[in-house]
């Protein structure tokens, strides 16, 4: 079942899965089906070449950024942990002399400190594993105390592999500390799979979706084919995938 999910990933991404289908046009085209191979090959194409405009790009990303509201740290609940997912950012805001968490809108560990210094919970889980000393959860340990947010706060999650490993330990790691309802940050477009997993790990879970830079704007940069678009695509698709694995998952049970 892993082998057929990693397949799939894989294949998500808009130029391997044209890459599959030159293959069968170049199989077809040796048996002697030429049309048919013209028609597949056409068809390889169009698939990256679509994907990789801004709009069709933004447009199949929405369907999964705009599953949950992103909304101010003031309307947050009280909960009992915030969990704040790894995988989202290289961090560039450190070189800064003055670092504010309220101008980082894309970085999930800002939005952790801003719900942090909200009151909105006591303790923010850093969930992201990794080798040795060198974890996701301690990089991000480093970088979110640049917010204000003091070690004593902190609860570091360094064992997970993935998301299903994220919602496991870090909602057993909430109830250590008091209970199951948790502030999930994350990605906008990683929210609805999260969510749902965490859901299924028996967390209580109110998304604080994090949008990931701005959607294209202006009519030649939402309509000129770019390597980023294509990147985007496949990061959508990679999603929907996952989402779709997780989802069959639960219902197998």
């Amino acid at each position: 079942m892993k082998a057929l999910a990693d397949l799939v990933v894989s294949l998500s991404y808009p130029p391997v899965f044209s890459l599959c289908l030159l293959a069968i046009a170049a199989v077809a085209w040796m048996l002697r089906r030429r049309r048919a191979a013209a028609g597949i090959a056409g068809m390889a194409l169009a698939w990256s070449a679509l994907w990789s405009l801004p709009l069709a790009s933004d447009t199949l990303r929405g369907t999964l950024e705009q599953r949950y509201a992103v909304r101010d740290t003031a309307a947050l609940p009280p909960a009992d942990a915030i969990v704040v997912l790894g995988g989202g950012s290289n961090y560039a805001w450190l070189d800064r002399e003055d670092v504010d968490p309220a101008r980082l809108r894309s970085s999930r560990l800002a939005a952790g400190a801003r719900a942090w210094h909200a009151g909105k919970a006591p303790k923010v889980i850093l969930s992201g594993g990794g080798v040795g000393k060198t974890t996701e959860a301690r990089r991000m340990a480093d970088a979110i105390g640049r917010l204000g947010v003091p070690e004593d706060a902190l609860v570091l999650e360094e064992h997970s592999h993935d998301t299903r490993d994220n919602a496991r330990f870090s909602t057993a790691l909430a109830g250590e500390h008091g209970g199951r309802h948790v502030l999930l940050v994350t990605s906008a477009l990683h929210m609805p799979r999260a969510a749902l997993l965490f859901t299924q790990a028996g967390a209580d879970v109110t998304p604080v979706p994090v949008p990931e830079g701005r959607p294209a704007v202006g009519l030649r940069e939402r309509w000129l084919p770019s390597r980023r678009a294509l990147w985007r695509s496949g990061r959508a698709f990679k999603e929907f995938a996952a989402l779709a694995a997780a989802w069959a998952g639960a219902h197998a049970h």
